[in-house]
């Protein structure tokens, strides 16, 4: 089972799983939405996996028993997100991503044939402001690390991460019929199998051929990135890896939005208006950006190991020009920055 199934990295996961002959038992929160679960049906059209669809919501505590029935493996990547910072983070980003992750464990606690849960975690839980680095002995961030200074005031989206991550291991504890392991990637970038735009992700990529950053992009620092189809691979990697266990850090380096437009630029020319220099501080802050984020993330730049994935996993990395040029190319091909454009001009 594998819920959230129409988000950006979990359709990923879906079509792997589909296309190795795995059944999948995928939940949405309406599955009659035929724009949304179109590119999965048509995916599983083709493929030797079958696909079936239930309904199901993160806060309903029986949702999850019938789609679970008979698996042995759940990959949990449904968690709630917001383009920007919730008015009230406590009731909707909070609440939800902890008493849905323990909605769906409880569920796998009922169901005898589950062996193995598969949670979507995030760096965010292992770090919160690029200045943590400075919290940690040699100044890299490894699977021993947890988020300590994210909360509902600052950074809510990275304190739900490491609420959500805590519950889910609390839940694991409680239990010894199956094991848990985590996905923890960086900032998830890559073509996408949909041509939805609601996602942080694609949205970015939009951005950085619209006119958004053309007069500079924000200094948010270096963050580590990850391609979609290798955090994809992780989770499946995870589910059918006997020996495998724990928190894993899914990333092939860190970049800042400027070095990942000059990629842009170096490959597409100046066809599109990708910025070519940072803003400066004071303008972030037009951006949205908070003083103490700016201040704590500027200029800064962090390194993950991300040697356990590979040891544990097996997993090797696409770079980071490949997924970028890639991810671009197929928002191209897609149409969905004229697409964009035309919206914004209307």
């Amino acid at each position: 089972m594998v819920t959230g199934v129409t988000g950006y990295m979990a359709s990923w996961i879906v079509k792997m799983l589909l296309e190795d002959g795995v059944n999948v038992n995928a939940t949405v929160r309406d599955p009659s939405n035929g724009q949304k679960v179109e590119h999965l049906t048509r995916i599983a059209s083709t493929s030797a996996g079958k696909l079936k669809l239930f309904k199901a919501d993160l806060l309903d505590v029986d949702s999850f028993d019938e789609p679970m029935q008979g698996c042995e493996l759940v990959v949990h990547t449904a968690s709630p997100f917001f383009m920007a910072t919730p008015k009230n983070p406590e009731e909707e980003l909070l609440r939800p991503a902890k008493e849905g992750t323990r909605c769906v464990l409880e569920a796998a606690k009922r169901t005898p044939t589950v062996k193995r849960v598969v949670f979507t975690s995030s760096v965010a839980a292992i770090c919160g402001d690029l200045a943590d680095l400075e919290l940690v002995p040699g100044k890299v961030f490894t699977e021993k690390q947890w988020n300590v200074t994210s909360s509902a005031e600052h950074l809510p989206y990275a304190y739900s991460k490491t609420i959500a991550e805590k519950e889910a291991w609390t839940v694991a504890k409680e239990q010894d019929k199956w094991d848990l392991l985590t996905i923890n990637p960086g900032w998830i970038l890559g073509p996408s199998v949909s041509k939805r735009k609601d996602s942080f992700s694609i949205n970015a990529m939009i951005q950085f051929g619209d006119g958004t950053f053309k007069n500079g992009a924000p200094d948010i620092g270096a963050h580590p990135v990850a391609d979609v189809r290798d955090v994809a691979s992780a989770h499946i990697k995870a589910g059918f890896t006997p020996k495998a266990s724990g928190r894993h850090i899914v990333s092939s380096g860190e970049a800042t939005l400027l070095e990942l437009a000059n990629i842009l630029r170096r490959h597409f020319g100046d066809a599109y208006p990708f910025p070519r220099k940072q803003v400066s501080k004071s303008l972030m802050l037009k951006f949205g950006f908070t003083r103490k984020y700016v201040s704590r993330n500027s200029g800064r730049r962090v390194r993950y190991d991300n040697s356990y994935s590979k040891a544990d996993l097996g997993m090797s990395y696409i770079p980071i020009e490949q997924t970028v040029i890639e991810h671009f190319q197929q928002i191209l091909d897609d149409g969905l920055l004229d697409n964009t454009a035309k919206e914004r001009q209307e």
